[in-house]
């Protein structure tokens, strides 16, 4: 007889194991299997992340959804208990840059929207941008957007281990397999196929399989615009350098950078940005020399001598449609749900997205934070509804 869950979920890294962790808190005994391709996280999205965290959405629901994922990461310890640990929270801040008056303006709205939910967003002009960051060269800045609080980078792996930990602790098994197939009935997944040939029977399904996820709707007739994207990020070492206060600072001319103890990490949009096959991990390393380190010494001028200490590629889960995550319930079938299509901002918005899922789950609703925009609907509808602000 086939193995029989009340959920399954595919993909275990930080969306999986904060959904199975969260079910599993809000009802203990319930039945969780969570299955993973790659148990040793090397290639997953959440390993190879930059592992910051912003409110500096152009969205309401992307705002409150990070604004309780600063507070979940900073009391982690308390929320996990023994599975918890100090996530080495940096609260420097992020720091977008406008060139232009229009850009300006728009960053001046967004920034009233984002304090209105929450938020501490600064818009700063040139001078006083000036005053609080003099190693920057600022002539083609017209202003700049700063988080002073609530913003910053932390251990993305204690994140995902604490999670993992703490529901094994809640009961939850995690399985070193893959989601290759569906057994539908009628409307709704009667059980899932691993590549291990075992099924797995399951009440309902959770898509987390990122850059994958696409794979898995398609055994169900379903077409899901998210798709791998190739991002190479550089840690470099710059001796003239040296502001550990730093934010992460997001240039107009392309590029981000922030600091990483005594170095640097930093990384670009390339400009023929397209899919790429999910095990491609070639990282592109012209793009430091070619595209960031001009720009990077515009900026400003103490990078004139600067080594790269290593370079790797992640990638974005990415959606097309925009850029947004699609959450929850697939229409037209009864108990598959997704958390997928983040591009490039998950790994923050997992501890509020995880308690959103199980949730709607269990109860059949969204009860703390209605997430419901972000709902699959859209993509079936060709609605895009975009988030504009996407590192």
């Amino acid at each position: 007889m086939q193995n029989s869950y009340d959920v399954v979920v595919a993909g275990g890294a930080v969306m999986g194991a904060s959904v199975a962790w969260w079910l599993t808190r809000m009802r203990p005994g319930l039945k969780v299997a969570v299955v993973e391709r790659d148990p040793g996280y090397a290639q997953c999205s959440t390993a190879l992340s930059v592992a910051s965290v912003r409110q500096q959405f152009t969205n309401p629901v992307n705002v409150e959804i990070s604004c309780f994922g600063i507070g979940f990461i900073r009391d982690f310890a308390r929320h996990l208990g023994p599975a918890g640990g100090d996530l080495g929270l940096k609260e420097n801040g992020y720091l977008f840059l406008a060139g232009s008056e229009d850009s300006a303006a728009v960053m001046r709205e967004v920034a009233a929207m984002q304090r209105a939910h929450g938020a501490a967003t600064q818009v700063l002009d040139r001078d006083a941008l000036a005053r609080k960051f003099p190693w920057m060269a600022l002539d083609d800045v017209v202003a700049g957007s700063f988080g002073p609080r609530d913003e910053g980078w932390f251990d993305n792996m204690g994140l995902l281990t604490g999670f993992r930990a703490g529901a094994r602790a809640q009961g939850v098994e995690f399985l070193a397999d893959e989601v290759v197939g569906l057994e539908m009935a009628g409307d709704r997944v009667a059980a899932v196929t691993l590549a291990s040939g075992a099924p797995l029977a399951c009440g309902a399904l959770v898509n987390a399989a990122g850059t994958r996820a696409a794979r898995i709707m398609a055994h169900a007739g379903a077409e899901l615009p998210v798709e791998p994207r190739k991002r190479t990020v550089f840690l470099i070492d710059a001796p003239g350098a040296r502001h550990a206060d730093a934010p992460l600072l997001v240039d107009h001319q392309g590029f981000y950078l922030r600091p990483e103890h005594t170095h640097w990490i930093t990384a670009t949009v390339p400009t023929e940005d397209g899919p790429c096959d999910a095990d491609d991990f070639t990282p592109d390393h012209a793009q430091f020399e070619d595209i960031i380190w001009p720009a990077l010494y515009t900026r400003a001028p103490c990078f004139g001598a600067v080594k790269v200490v290593r370079f790797w590629a992640g990638h974005y889960a990415y959606n097309r449609l925009d850029q947004n995550a699609v959450l929850g319930l697939w229409p037209g079938l009864a108990n598959l749900y997704l958390m997928t299509g983040f591009s490039g901002h998950g790994l923050q918005q997992s501890p509020a997205v995880g308690r959103g899922l199980a949730e709607l789950i269990l109860t059949g609703s969204y009860q703390s934070l209605d997430l419901s925009e972000l709902g699959a609907a859209r993509v079936v509808e060709g609605r895009p509804f975009a988030e504009r602000a996407i590192v």
